[in-house]
């Protein structure tokens, strides 16, 4: 049984210490943003996956009149969002984070069962299955009304909203809300069929949504990109937003997994290179944070080998 609550190499260990100043190094960042975004890539391409086909379909089709159609001009960046992460120095406020982020979602869930002979598309399915599989498990009422915050390109929120609707016996309402409109340009692509009701470009931390208008909002690999005052914000504006009953739900890296635990230091500083916040992720105690902001005491479950996914149930009364 594993006992550590979190990997050596984040925090404030000696090891964490020594990856942190050699990020800091700025010839040494460049290389190694440069060799993390490398890895994806070469991960997707050995498997199948069209990478740079998928950024010149999208930059061909998707340009300044739909980023201007859905960008809210109201909306002012918290400084987090404003530094690099990902690889790339305007973080996901660029074309170049959002033409290639359904890519590298495919590639991540390759990376989640590297010893099995999966294709992409079924690592994917599997991938968004386990999340789904605990969400039935464990946030088991009527879903009528979703809020996907932090919806990126919409690969989560397309897979999240099929599966309710595939459950459910009357139409379901689901939303995207994200806070760069890169993104949400390419998530309307996406969605050739307007599944979703509605792309919202806007802050989680201040939606501007009316009061009990869901009954769940999930995060979707977005609480390792904030730091952890963000994270409680978001927290209590999903208490705000679901109705009496409803759930919040979170997947995302598990700081106790052994996989993670045990990562190469090679893939581990390449890993912290691109993820500014990693250090108070692997740190910040999300189900007492939920706690505090007036969530029932959270499920959490092991949700495949490198993630975890937490569910938390705003009370009734």
């Amino acid at each position: 049984m594993n006992n550590k609550s979190k990997p050596d190499w984040a925090g404030e260990s000696l090891l964490s210490n020594f990856v942190n100043l050699l990020i800091q190094t700025k010839p040494i960042y460049g290389v190694m943003k440069h060799q993390a975004r490398q890895v994806l890539i070469k991960t997707a391409e050995k498997n199948g996956i069209p990478w740079r086909k998928n950024y010149e379909a999208l930059k061909a089709s998707v340009g300044q009149q739909l980023l201007a159609a859905v960008t809210n001009p109201r909306v002012v960046y918290p400084d987090y969002y404003k530094v690099p992460f990902h690889a790339y120095s305007e973080g996901n406020l660029c074309w170049e984070a959002a033409f290639e982020t359904e890519s590298a979602t495919y590639a991540m869930a390759l990376r989640v069962w590297p010893q099995e002979n999966l294709t992409w598309q079924d690592a994917h399915a599997r991938l968004r299955g386990t999340f789904h599989d605990a969400l039935g498990t464990y946030a088991p009422q009527p879903v009528q009304d979703i809020l996907d915050m932090g919806c990126s390109v919409g690969v989560s929120t397309l897979a999240l909203h099929r599966y309710y609707q595939s459950r459910e016996r009357y139409p379901v309402r689901t939303v995207g809300l994200d806070l760069s409109p890169h993104m949400l340009a390419v998530a309307r692509t996406r969605d050739v069929n307007s599944e979703i009701a509605e792309w919202i470009h806007g802050r989680a931390e201040n939606t501007g949504l009316p009061d009990n208008s869901f009954d769940l909002v999930t995060l979707q690999f977005v609480t390792h990109e904030l730091p952890s005052y963000a994270s409680r914000e978001i927290f209590a504006e999903a208490r705000r937003l679901l109705r009496p009953g409803g759930y919040i739900a979170l997947v995302d890296n598990n700081p106790r997994s052994p996989v993670i635990q045990n990562l190469p230091p090679v893939l581990f500083t390449l890993m912290k290179s691109t993820e500014p916040w990693s250090d108070q992720y692997y740190v910040f105690d999300i189900e007492a944070a939920l706690q505090e902001v007036g969530f029932l005491e959270p499920v959490t479950v092991p949700s495949d080998p490198r993630h975890r996914t937490i569910i938390s149930r705003k009370p009734q009364f």
